[in-house]
């Protein structure tokens, strides 16, 4: 006789209502945090002015985050999270030819950029610098994974010149990235979170290209 595995509930279902009510308070919290921190650093709101604007007490807070670093930690995963989801569905795209998947990717990066202000990433490198290095660590991350891909298809159609290795390409990007996107050198260039990686990516890539490439982009 056949006997069939018992199913599993979906994790929506399995969940209790308390369960629930926690998850949309966290996304709350999370919001409001990501809504002030970029804005205007994190240092310029506290965890008090948090808690009275969502109508809630410091102890649920913290029952949640039990610190300022570990919220600031999930805004900053719950961005990247967003970020690479949008990413990927360009890079997935095939009714896109190189150069439109391009870009739709530094447009994607410009638009989810426009809400980081400097003084969000001055505080992070001095109040939170092991969070700053995981934002140091999952930009690496993306741009090796939804960039090396499409360098690699731009050198096959011509359009990158063939002795300019995408690993290459990739280690110049990273390492100008985390050269200029410091607040320190940001500060000197005046340059805003957002101009500073997509006039990277451009320069590089601008001569990276052959004439083909820089006529299409």
């Amino acid at each position: 006789m056949k006997t069939t595995k018992p199913q599993r509930k979906s994790s929506a279902r399995s969940k209790t209502p308390e369960a629930l009510l926690e998850a949309a308070l966290s996304r709350r919290i999370i919001a409001a945090g990501r809504r002030h921190f970029f804005a205007h650093g994190f240092r310029a709101i506290t965890t008090d002015d948090l808690a009275a604007e969502l109508a809630i007490s410091k102890k649920t807070l913290y029952a949640l985050f039990p610190s300022k670093e570990a919220l600031l930690e999930a805004v900053v995963l719950e961005k990247f999270g967003s970020v690479d989801a949008e990413l990927a569905r360009i890079s997935g795209d095939q009714s896109l030819g190189c150069v439109e998947k391009l870009h739709e990717l530094l447009a994607c990066l410009q638009h989810e950029m426009e809400e980081i202000q400097p003084s969000f990433v001055r505080d992070m490198q001095r109040g939170a610098p092991e969070v700053f290095a995981l934002i140091e660590r999952r930009r690496a991350g993306i741009i090796r994974e939804h960039f090396g891909a499409l360098f690699e298809q731009s050198r096959k159609a011509g359009m990158i010149r063939k002795e300019v290795s995408t690993t290459l390409l990739i280690a110049v990007i990273l390492g100008a990235v985390n050269a200029v996107l410091n607040p320190a050198k940001q500060a000197e260039l005046r340059l805003q979170p957002r101009e500073g990686l997509l006039s990277i990516l451009r320069i590089v890539l601008e001569g990276a290209m052959t004439e083909k490439g820089r006529a299409k982009l």
